[in-house]
């Protein structure tokens, strides 16, 4: 599963959307939860999850700074 996750800094992905973000960070849940999809009684905190590891990523990439790379 997390094979699947993409590296998404620049250079090697320029331009990062937020379905990216969010696909990742899916895939992450997943692989830690070790579910797919959760059970109904579990979809809150899974997607608790999902938003909290999106928003982390995203706090990440817009920190990062890339040698080489300008800083937009």
């Amino acid at each position: 599963m997390c094979r699947s996750i993409k590296t998404l800094r620049p250079p090697v992905m320029p331009e990062v959307t937020e379905e990216d973000i969010h696909a990742a960070a899916l895939q992450y849940v997943r692989k830690v939860s070790g579910f797919r999809a959760p059970a109904a009684h579990n979809r809150e905190v899974f997607e608790q999850a999902v938003a909290a590891v999106a928003a982390a990523t995203a706090e990440l990439l817009a920190g990062l700074q890339v040698r080489g790379a300008a800083r937009t």
